[in-house]
């Protein structure tokens, strides 16, 4: 699994993805065979280390940028490559700060990042490659094929783990209609909703370095991803068990922050749960709340759900509530009532058949 990038690079990259202006005067710079250091950013702490060069403050092409490459020095921008602040400029960042490069506009380009939290991109006249530097962090621009290949690559490791977590997602709906779960069928579950959720993820990095180009790319994610956050969450909500210090979002921003090994331990995904008595048996019996079946009811809002479960407390009342009981809800109503009556029980029908079919 790739490491997370941060806010700040994805914006970087996003602003010179395929379809950007910026990406097109730095595909000028490559074709004419030039290189270029290019800081995006004109604020004081850029002013302080620019030395030299001259004041243009023009409105940005990809024409004037390319013709502005063939000088010496960097070219200055505004925060949004909107305009171009100056030209020509020397940039003299602290020498005590760190860099693992070794050209003298790479070395440049990584001190200015490290010490000033602006993007800066070098173009390297020797190698044809396009580099982004923000604070810590390099990314180099890859081939638009190559991207798209990756980004192929990920979408059929996500479509498997897809069906994966459908098949474990079927198989618990079955066991919450029997009451028959286990804290084992929830954290498998979780697990392969976090696992999907990270390669997702990953893909999106891909889309927002392909530009105009991921367009097909992201509708394909768009499908494969459609419901499945809400339902982990929703599954969070039905056995999640709150306390003064753990709170239903920090077990959320729990589960997404485990490590690689960690994902894969049953037991420590269990403990973001926070389940009475602990985590340690995975063959305990569980109940669900009854959030995540509610919420496939058809045009039931969250809200009226909420009121639903607050009132009867476990999926097993739900479905033994009449309609009248669930008329007595506030906010239901006996139309509304009937239907979620009715939908629960096609669920439930649905549930079984798959699994013992």
């Amino acid at each position: 699994m790739a490491p997370r990038r941060s806010s700040l690079l994805l914006e970087a990259l996003a602003s010179v993805a395929p379809g950007k202006p910026l990406r097109e005067g730095l595909d000028r710079i490559l074709q004419a065979e030039m290189g270029a250091l290019v800081v995006v950013g004109d604020g004081p702490e850029v002013l302080n280390i620019c030395s030299g060069g001259f004041l243009l403050d023009a409105a940005y092409s990809p024409q004037r940028l390319s013709e502005l490459a063939k000088m010496d020095g960097a070219i200055i921008l505004a925060p949004d490559a909107s305009r171009i602040a100056r030209a020509n400029v020397h940039l003299v960042p602290n020498p005590n700060v760190p860099t693992s490069e070794t050209g003298t506009r790479h070395r440049t380009a990584e001190r200015v990042a490290r010490s000033i939290k602006v993007p800066v991109i070098s173009v390297s006249e020797d190698q044809s490659v396009i580099a982004v530097y923000v604070n810590n962090e390099k990314r180099p621009l890859e081939p638009i094929p190559r991207l798209l290949a990756r980004a192929n690559q990920a979408l059929s490791t996500l479509e498997r783990y897809k069906n994966r977590l459908d098949a474990v997602s079927a198989s618990l709906s079955a066991l919450e209609i029997e009451d028959l779960v286990t804290v084992r069928d929830v954290v498998t579950v979780l697990q392969r909703a976090e696992m999907v959720r990270r390669i997702s993820e990953e893909i999106d990095r891909h889309i927002i370095e392909l530009g105009v180009d991921g367009r097909l790319v992201r509708l394909q994610l768009e499908e494969l991803m459609g419901g499945v956050e809400n339902d982990s969450r929703m599954m969070v909500r039905d056995y999640f068990h709150e306390d003064s210090s753990w709170h239903l979002e920090e077990a959320l921003e729990g589960l997404a922050n485990l490590g690689t090994d960690d994902l894969l331990d049953l037991k420590t995904v269990a403990s973001m749960l926070h389940l009475p008595g602990g985590s340690a048996d995975l063959d305990r019996s569980l109940s669900p709340r009854g959030y995540r079946m509610l919420s496939r009811v058809p045009r039931l809002p969250e809200p009226v759900a909420d009121g639903i479960v607050d009132r009867f407390g476990s999926l097993q009342k739900i479905m033994a509530a009449t309609v009248a009981d669930l008329d007595d809800v506030k906010e239901v109503g006996e139309t509304r009532a009937r239907a979620v009556k009715e939908g629960l029980a096609r669920l439930a029908e649905t549930s079984i058949l798959d699994r013992y079919n």
